[in-house]
């Protein structure tokens, strides 16, 4: 049996065994938050900062339940994790599985080994949406440059910072743009040597 086939099994066990949110509700709350934060800040830039820097606080704090769970599952991770390209697939088809119950997709590896990126066909947070066409008159600042999923970028970052990985994630294609699936990009900045530190603390 694979690894990747391995991961997906993992990913589907551990699902099963997470409590489950109402998938249109969990949607219409993100949009929610995403409006909100819309009308408060204004600037679809500064509002893609924020969905990130949310996300980093979520995935700082996800990173313990998913290696307890995937402990008690006797899923061996840190044995499993000696790459970039094993922790890749780690979080595509086992912690995009676990916390949303969707597959995700690992590719585009450079040269070097150190970026990659995830590809998600069916998103979640983007049920029900539909972005506004963009207004050539208002000076670009239209929410085309809105990156509504960004909060999965976050998520990754702080995610991989707990497991002394520090990355720069960013998606580079959008469904709601009207690209054929969801990509993010995520590429390795340093190996850190002492866990996230500061970050962990109330934001």
């Amino acid at each position: 049996m694979s690894s990747k086939s391995q991961a997906a099994q993992a990913g589907q066990a551990l699902w099963s065994k997470m409590p489950k949110a109402n998938a249109e509700l969990f949607a219409l709350t993100y949009g929610s938050l995403v409006t909100e934060l819309v009308r408060d800040y204004e600037d679809p830039i500064e509002v893609n900062a924020q969905l990130d820097r949310i996300g980093h606080s979520i995935g700082v704090r996800c990173v313990d339940e998913f290696l307890s769970k995937a402990d008690v599952a006797g899923l061996g991770l840190a044995t499993q994790c000696q790459s970039l390209r094993d922790t890749a697939e780690v979080v595509a088809k086992i912690g995009f599985k676990m916390f949303l119950g969707v597959q995700a997709e690992v590719g585009g590896f450079s040269q070097d080994q150190r970026s990659f990126s995830i590809y998600l066909q069916d998103n979640p947070l983007s049920t029900f949406v539909e972005l506004p066409p963009g207004d050539e008159q208002s000076g670009g600042d239209d929410l085309r440059k809105l990156k509504y999923s960004n909060l999965y970028c976050g998520v990754i970052r702080g995610a991989l910072e707990q497991v002394n990985l520090k990355v720069e994630c960013s998606i580079v294609r959008d469904t709601l743009k009207g690209d054929e699936l969801n990509e993010i990009r995520v590429e390795l900045k340093e190996v850190l040597a002492d866990g996230a530190g500061d970050d962990y603390k109330e934001e």
